[in-house]
């Protein structure tokens, strides 16, 4: 305990200009970051919708079709509402302020949304489907999930060069993976579908970051894939096959884009060399 002489009055902290209440820059919050935690609620409501409408609903056997059809859309298009949440918190902090915790943030909830939900979609698809397996599925979530906690750590480590990343961004992935469930192929198909998805977000190919008209067309192309999913779980007609196209259309995209980002880098390599060596001869001539 402090004692404090009635006359000189010591033991009192001397006056600052700085106000202490002022919360540190640090934990201040801004726009772009109340984006990103939109992200990360987003990704745990969809893990609460699948629980709830598909996978408790299967153990006690009280089960229907329809209500598992609405939980299992309602999850997907909060996923879809999470990438929507990444697409402008980014956009956002480019364009403000961006917090000191602002790339912290962005991680935990990708992890959240992109990995735990779809590695959790997964593990549900393998307890409810009639042809899975459950403890392959849960090897196959595991995969997925480890594939999205390795590519955030290496995009927080690595530095590459402006508009491109090095493997299938986590948004897109968790996006397939979702999409080939959906498409109910049988399991083995599905199985290595999946993890060959898990694998494009831990490889080195090259995709190109979502800015001007691709960041149009991906956010017009995530509108679309609500409404395909919301004819599906409302069971309007023709429902089921757009379900299919944009699962199908979702798929052909993860698997084109690497198609074309490695015939670009050969094209490349191809174009460079003629270049050295054309060069070289003029060098020689010279």
């Amino acid at each position: 305990m402090t004692v404090i002489d009635p006359e000189t009055q010591a033991g009192w902290a001397p006056e600052t200009d700085e106000d202490e209440d002022d919360m540190p820059l640090s934990t201040r919050l801004s726009i772009a970051d109340t984006l990103t935690l939109g992200n990360a609620i987003c990704g745990f409501m969809a893990v609460y919708f699948t629980t709830t409408g598909v996978l408790i609903p299967h153990l006690t056997g009280t089960e229907d079709g329809g209500m598992a059809r609405h939980s299992a859309a309602m999850a997907v298009i909060l996923m879809l509402f999470a990438s929507v949440f990444d697409l402008f918190d980014g956009l956002v902090a480019r364009k403000l302020r961006a917090s000191a915790m602002g790339a912290e943030l962005d991680n935990l909830s990708d992890l959240i949304s992109f990995g735990l939900a779809p590695a959790y979609f997964v593990v549900t698809w393998g307890m409810v489907a009639q042809d899975a397996h459950q403890r392959v599925s849960v090897v196959a979530a595991v995969v997925v999930l480890l594939a999205v906690v390795l590519r955030l750590a290496r995009f927080s480590c690595v530095t590459l060069r402006d508009g491109i990343f090095q493997g299938m961004p986590s948004p897109f992935g968790a996006l397939t993976v979702v999409a080939i469930v959906l498409l109910e192929l049988p399991f083995l198909p599905t199985l290595l579908a999946i993890i060959g998805v898990a694998w494009l977000m831990v490889s080195r190919v090259e995709y190109p970051k979502p800015r001007g008209r691709l960041a149009v067309a991906m956010l017009s192309w995530i509108v679309l894939s609500m409404g395909m999913l919301a004819a599906w779980a409302l069971d309007a007609p023709g429902g089921q096959l757009l379900l299919q196209t944009g699962c199908s259309l979702q798929i052909v995209l993860g698997a084109m884009i690497p198609v074309f980002a490695t015939a670009r880098r050969v094209n490349t390599f191809r174009d460079n060399r003629r270049e050295s060596r054309a060069e070289s001869r003029a060098a020689q001539l010279r």
